[in-house]
C-alpha cells in the first residue's frame, strides 16, 4: 500500500473523529443548557404557586381560627391551587398541601380562638400549619438542582 494513501486515510480518519467529538461536545453542552433553563423555569413556576398557596392558606387559617363560618371563595381558591400542584408537584408536596387544606376545614368546626389561646398555640408550635408543606417544598427544590460532575 502506498504511504500517501495511508497518510490520506489517517488524515481523513483524524478529521472525522475530531469533527464527531466536537459535534458530540456541542450537543452535550446544548443539552445541559436546555436542562438548566428548564429547571430554572420549573423552579420559578413552582415558587410562585407555592407562595400563592401559602398566602391563601394563611388567610383561610386565620379566618378559620376566628370564625365558625367558612369563607367559601377563599377555600375554592385554595383548592384551585392544590389542583395545580397535583399537575406540577411531587406527591409529598401535594400530600402536605392536602393536609393543610384538611386542617383548615377542621379548624372551622372548632370554637373560635381567643388571643390567649392563639398565644399558647404560638408558644407550643401548633399554630404553624404550614411547616410540613414548607419542608416538602424545600426538599422538592433540592431535588430539582442540577447535578454537577
Amino acid at each position: 500500500m502506498d504511504a500517501s494513501i495511508i497518510s490520506a486515510l489517517a488524515a481523513l480518519t483524524g478529521a472525522a473523529v475530531g469533527g464527531l467529538t466536537s459535534g458530540i461536545a456541542n450537543w452535550l453542552n446544548h443539552r445541559s443548557q436546555v436542562r438548566a433553563q428548564w429547571i430554572l423555569h420549573e423552579t420559578t413556576r413552582r415558587q410562585l404557586l407555592y407562595r400563592d398557596f401559602i398566602d391563601e392558606a394563611s388567610k383561610c387559617y386565620i379566618d378559620a381560627l376566628q370564625h365558625g363560618e367558612a369563607d367559601i371563595a377563599s377555600l375554592v381558591g385554595l383548592y384551585a391551587k392544590l389542583s395545580r400542584m397535583r399537575a406540577l408537584s411531587s406527591k409529598q408536596v401535594v400530600h402536605q398541601a392536602e393536609d393543610v387544606a384538611r386542617k383548615i376545614l377542621d379548624t372551622y368546626l372548632e370554637p373560635d380562638k381567643s388571643f390567649v389561646e392563639l398565644r399558647q398555640m404560638a408558644i407550643d408550635g401548633s399554630i404553624d400549619l404550614l411547616r410540613g408543606f414548607s419542608d416538602a417544598c424545600h426538599d422538592e427544590f433540592e431535588g430539582l438542582q442540577p447535578v454537577h460532575f
